[in-house]
């Protein structure tokens, strides 16, 4: 009885159960694997005056900025960097996207008057929805949230243009500018510092830098290899 039982169960028909039901169980989401968030910032006299930011579900991110950088507008090239996030921080970024219905209706305060700070658009999609939205403010927390965080990354990322700069072409201005970055680390603003890396072991190996200027390098690489883990 307990054979012909399960000669029953593993019928060709139940065995194809089992294998469809394996091979859904094991196929990748594809909507998640291909989704990306996108944070775009324009402000025509602000440094910089344009950035967008994209942040693939993976982790993967890319920065890019034109326009100046600092207030003697000598920076003005456009400025490209590629960035893996912390899956913590990219989980985080996508729960947040989540909260706020993935942009798919208004998310500006439509308050007439609040300051200008800037033309701020979020938008997201992956296979099956997309969502957009601009704003000046917004009295969403996820919203507000996402955009302290992308505002801070977009100085980081700049923090990062300028001492490459400096390093090659004035490295006298590196102390202030390693000094800045130090008081910004000590608020937990610095966010993707990670991928400042390269740049801060450059600095810290160079034996043509003064050594005060080498220890804020190698202090703010240490934080970076921190935040990486």
């Amino acid at each position: 009885m307990l054979r012909g039982t399960l000669l029953r169960l593993w019928s060709p028909g139940a065995l194809l159960s089992v294998i469809s039901l394996l091979a859904f169980a094991l196929a990748p989401p594809t909507s998640s694997a291909t989704a990306t968030i996108t944070f775009t910032f324009d402000f025509p006299g602000s440094q910089p005056d344009h950035y967008e930011i994209v942040v693939n579900a993976d982790g993967h991110a890319t920065y890019d900025s034109s326009g100046k950088s600092d207030s003697d507008g000598e920076h003005g090239e456009p400025f490209h960097l590629g960035v893996t996030l912390p899956a913590s921080t990219s989980e985080r970024i996508f729960d947040l996207a989540k909260r706020a219905n993935y942009f798919r209706s208004t998310i500006d305060s439509g308050k007439k008057n609040l300051a200008m700070t800037g033309v701020k658009t979020l938008a997201y999609k992956d296979d099956d929805k997309t969502g957009r939205a601009t704003y000046n403010y917004s009295q969403i927390q996820a919203v507000q949230s996402l955009t302290a965080f992308f505002q801070d990354f977009s100085n980081t990322m700049e923090f990062g243009r300028r001492i490459e700069f400096y390093r090659r072409y004035q490295k006298l201005a590196l102390d202030d500018e390693l000094k800045r970055m130090e008081a910004a680390a000590k608020q937990n603003t610095l966010e993707g510092l990670p991928a400042l890396s390269p740049i801060l072991q450059q600095i810290a190996s160079d034996s043509t830098i003064i050594n005060p200027v080498r220890s804020r390098a190698q202090r703010l690489l240490e934080l970076a290899t921190a935040q990486s883990k």
